[in-house]
Order: C-alpha cells, then sequence, then structure tokens
C-alpha cells in the first residue's frame, strides 16, 4: 500500500514539475519581443497603418519610436499626438537626423497641432536602447536610413549588437508598379534612394538584415477594407482615419498602398514573407541588385498578401474579416 502510495506521489510530483516546466515554457514562448520602430511617418500614410498595427500587436513591446529624414522634430511631434489619442504617451519618442527635402509632408496639419517640444536625439536613444537590451533589440526600419547610418558611425560596435533589423527597403525582380496595376522591372526604392549610403553601411554592419522590398510590399488597401477600418471608432482606428484623410487631400489619391505594416507584420509572423537568404549590393543611386557571394541580408520576395490583410483588419477592429466571430484582444 505505501509502495502505491509513494508511487502516485511521486508520479504527481513529476505531473507538477512537468506542468511548472510547460508553463515556463509557455512564457517563453510568447514573451514579446523589444522593438524600436524607425518611421519617416507623415509623408506617406503606410507608416501610420504600420504604428497602429504594432500597438495592436502583443507579439511586440515598442520600446520607443524614432522619426528619420526631412523635418524629424515636426514629424516626432506627429506621433507625440497620435501616442497620445490612444493612451500610450508611455512609449517614448526620438527625433532623428535632420536632412533637407522638398518632399511635402502630407499629415503636416496634424503633426502641428501636436505638443511642440524638444525630443530627445533619436539615434542617442537606439544605441542607448541596445545597450540596456544587447542582443534582444529588433529595429523595425520603414524610412529613409539616416538614423541607421548614423547609429553606425557613432558606434558600431554597440550597433552590431542588436538582435537584427527588419528593412522596409529595396526592389529585386519588381518595382514599383505602374498606375493600371502593371508590373514593372526593378527600381530604386524611396527608402534605399533617398540615403544610399546609410543601405551600404547597414549590410555591411555584422547584423542580421530582414529585408521586405517592392516584390513583397506592394499591398493594397482597397475600399471595402479600409472602410471597415475607418468605421471601426477606436482611438487606433480614428488616429488613422484623420491622417488618411489628410494623406488623401495632399496626393489625390485613394488606395494605400501598405509597403511598411508588411515589415512590422514580419517581425512577429515571419510565415506570412518567408525569406530566403541572398547577397545584396546598393549602388549610389539606391539599386539593389543580388549578386553571387556570402548572403548579407533575408529577403522576402513574395507575401501572403490575402493573410497580411485578413491580419491587419483583425488586429485593427478586433473582428475576423473572413466571418468566423469576434475576437478583442483587449487593445485601444
Amino acid at each position: 500500500m505505501r509502495r502505491v502510495m509513494g508511487a502516485s506521489l511521486l508520479a504527481g510530483m513529476l505531473l507538477a514539475s512537468g506542468l511548472v516546466r510547460s508553463a515556463r515554457a509557455q512564457q517563453a514562448v510568447v514573451a514579446p519581443q523589444l522593438v524600436v520602430i524607425d518611421t519617416d511617418i507623415g509623408d506617406d500614410i503606410d507608416d501610420a497603418f504600420a504604428l497602429a498595427l504594432a500597438l495592436r500587436s502583443p507579439e511586440l513591446k515598442i520600446l520607443g519610436v524614432t522619426t528619420t529624414f526631412g523635418d524629424t522634430e515636426l514629424r516626432a511631434r506627429l506621433v507625440d499626438r497620435y501616442l497620445a489619442a490612444v493612451g500610450r504617451s508611455d512609449i517614448p519618442v526620438g527625433a532623428g537626423v535632420q536632412t533637407e527635402t522638398a518632399n511635402p509632408m502630407t499629415q503636416a496639419a496634424y503633426a502641428r497641432r501636436g505638443q511642440e517640444r524638444t525630443h530627445r536625439d533619436g539615434v542617442a536613444f537606439l544605441l542607448d536602447q541596445i545597450r540596456a537590451h544587447p542582443g534582444e533589440v529588433t529595429l523595425i526600419a520603414i524610412g529613409p536610413l539616416f538614423n541607421v547610418q548614423e547609429a553606425i558611425r557613432r558606434d558600431a560596435a554597440t550597433f552590431r549588437k542588436l538582435k537584427r533589423v527588419v528593412l522596409m527597403g529595396g526592389s529585386i525582380d519588381r518595382g514599383y508598379d505602374g498606375k493600371n496595376g502593371e508590373r514593372r522591372p526593378a527600381d530604386a526604392e524611396w527608402n534605399i534612394n533617398r540615403d544610399p549610403a546609410g543601405a551600404q553601411a547597414l549590410l555591411a554592419a555584422g547584423v542580421p538584415v530582414f529585408m521586405m522590398p517592392l516584390d513583397s510590399t506592394q499591398v493594397h488597401l482597397q475600399e471595402p477594407e479600409r472602410e471597415t477600418i475607418f468605421a471601426h471608432g477606436s482611438p487606433v482606428t480614428d488616429q488613422v482615419t484623420l491622417l488618411y484623410h489628410q494623406w488623401r487631400a495632399g496626393t489625390h489619391s485613394s488606395t494605400p498602398t501598405l509597403f511598411d505594416p508588411v515589415a512590422v507584420t514580419y517581425a512577429f509572423r515571419p510565415e506570412m514573407c518567408p525569406a530566403q537568404p541572398m547577397r545584396i549590393e546598393v549602388d549610389d543611386k539606391g539599386l539593389t541588385r543580388r549578386t553571387a557571394g556570402p548572403a548579407n541580408a533575408e529577403v522576402c520576395l513574395r507575401s501572403d498578401e490575402a493573410g497580411f490583410l485578413r491580419l491587419l483588419q483583425e488586429r485593427l477592429t478586433g473582428k475576423d474579416p473572413a466571418g468566423a466571430g469576434t475576437r478583442e484582444n483587449g487593445f485601444q
């Protein structure tokens, strides 16, 4: 009888130990990734959708947002207003390297209504976060790479302690689509073309780079899908809606191309954009060409566009667009 009781007790202890290990393993799996988002928000509208998706994705913990290209202080004010409106003023905002540009900032009016203040140095902020979390930080780079170039110049050794860079940029086989959707040959993509030296520095820095080029990121948000998002009426979707209408007034376009949200999605759902090792060379005009030699990047040439659009709508509205019910995830 005692042997039976002892065996039962041992079995119970083993079961409990297994449950503890299983719980710990589950915690390790679901622990959010630490990310810094580097963005040129305020020109095209896809950055606003990318930030919304990141805010609504519990797989990511946003350590901060840094702004790049042009008037980075004004872009930082835009992010301030956006984050305050969605109840996330706890997320630090840094202004990156200021550059000269004649490119119109379509959402400047929204930005100017944000709080006027001096922001922290975005490049210093990025380096500080890497030092605080060596080997753990993913940099989601969805703008021209001026801040990346400056971070490498200031402290290449610290920059190399990034976990990885997930980059929206480049054009391998597919350039910008024509007005009627026709496919065109490879082109100098905007984020790379604005600062080719930054892309060259990144690919030589020794950090894992995951590139989402034009080939996989030209996902169009058509009217039915965007109206579902705009009609939702949450703090996040309200800000995206405001910024969309300013962008549309400034560009006379109506259908956004969601380049940048694809990069955000890759950070936590890489299966939606399978990447392959490739050696990429960047010329001084910003063209990104694959070439022979050891791989210096993982590149996604084709994404699951339908799956991505379903995920975006579900995250921003809490509803499954396929009609399989609703799932509120508790995020504003």
